[in-house]
């Protein structure tokens, strides 16, 4: 039908580029998950599900938290949750997503600026669009960078607060932000500073709670843990002070009217925090898989995020298509996601793929570039 031509065509023009996208099923060795430590399928996970529902905990929510869905699994893996991370409060979200982009769009108010790395996530560019705050980027974790604009800022007239925004580890380099330069920049210009958690959660820090532990507990810092990468779940936890998800409850558009998560889900993540904080032996083993991609030849990151930067789109996807016919799945990532010119394979390093994986991998990666 003639009304379907301008997406066919829009469809048609990305398929020339390299860059129409379509789901696959998973297969061969997981290299292509945020399943860091290997929780999602684990019989951990399952049994404290089937253990809520002999408990009588419902699947679904019913509602949004404002109305009757909030559960008192809700409650408690929030209360666990801010005591596990070391805030004041902490507030459940049905994705990253969700919570960065109801985050951006409420939290920095009109006259206010933030102030972002050029490389942050597409959900936080999505709340900033909603919002009523200015915005600029800064170069990628270049503390310089922010700091020469938000003079520049306050030089124009800007009077408002600033709101630095960053990634702790960064999902398509595996690279980490400069936090204690903007940590500190953040209290000599009365900034907030809003670290989004969701590849650090559960594999660096103190018991896994991430790069941003040091600073949690301060007024002027807000971080978001994901809960669907190394914890194996689904959801996100935004955590800061009471007074931020307070305010989040009563005017965040993102949460008032969202049905809540599944309660099965808030027990699920409640156990994945225990088996995170009293096991740490998990990432270790990470840490020692992250130490032999290096020695096997990939590129180090110090993370378990390689990216391998081949530059054209489509070389990128039939590349990619030869690594999954030899029973590794690493997927092919192309702009906007990432920026042109920079189309790459993501290898994710997870517990469901060990050494030898790995160093079949580097091998065929060596004879395919």
């Amino acid at each position: 039908m003639a009304i379907l031509d301008q997406h066919r065509a829009d469809l048609a023009a990305l398929a020339r580029r390299g860059r129409r996208r379509s789901l696959i099923p998973r297969a061969g060795a997981d290299f292509a998950s945020n399943d860091y430590l290997g929780l999602a399928g684990s019989g951990r996970l399952a049994e404290s599900v089937a253990a809520a529902l002999a408990r009588g905990v419902p699947v679904g929510a019913g509602g949004s938290r404002l109305l009757r869905g909030n559960h008192p699994e809700h409650e408690a893996l929030e209360a666990e949750a801010a005591a596990f991370f070391g805030c004041e409060s902490a507030l459940f979200f049905s994705s990253g997503f969700a919570a960065n982009a109801t985050a951006f769009a409420t939290l920095p108010r009109r006259g206010d600026l933030i102030l972002y790395d050029e490389l942050i996530h597409a959900s936080a560019h999505e709340g900033m669009r909603a919002g009523k705050a200015d915005r600029a980027s800064a170069a990628h974790n270049d503390a310089d960078a922010f700091a020469d604009a938000i003079g520049s800022w306050r030089a124009g007239g800007g009077k408002g607060r600033v709101w630095i925004a960053v990634e702790s580890l960064y999902s398509m380099d595996g690279d980490r932000a400069p936090l204690d330069a903007l940590a500190a920049l953040a209290d000599e210009t009365d900034a907030f500073l809003l670290i989004d958690e969701a590849h650090a959660t559960g594999v660096f820090g103190p018991d896994g709670r991430g790069l941003a532990a040091p600073w949690q507990g301060r007024d002027n810092v807000i971080t978001l843990s994901t809960c669907g990468k190394a914890l194996g779940c689904e959801g996100a936890l935004l955590c800061g002070p009471a007074a931020i998800t307070d305010y989040l409850v009563n005017r965040g558009r993102g949460f008032i009217f969202s049905t809540a998560p599944s309660p099965l889900m808030a027990a699920a993540v409640r156990a994945a925090i225990g088996i995170v904080r009293h096991e740490p032996e998990r990432r270790a083993a990470l840490s020692a898989l992250i130490g032999h991609a290096a020695a096997a030849g990939l590129p180090a990151t110090g993370s378990q995020i390689i990216p391998v930067i081949i530059g054209d789109d489509k070389r990128t996807m039939e590349i990619a298509g030869a690594v999954q016919a030899a029973g590794f799945d690493v997927r092919g990532i192309r702009p906007p996601t990432v920026p042109i010119g920079t189309s790459r394979l993501r290898i994710s390093l997870t517990l469901n793929a060990g050494a030898d994986a790995v160093t079949g991998l580097s091998a065929l990666l060596r004879d395919l570039l």
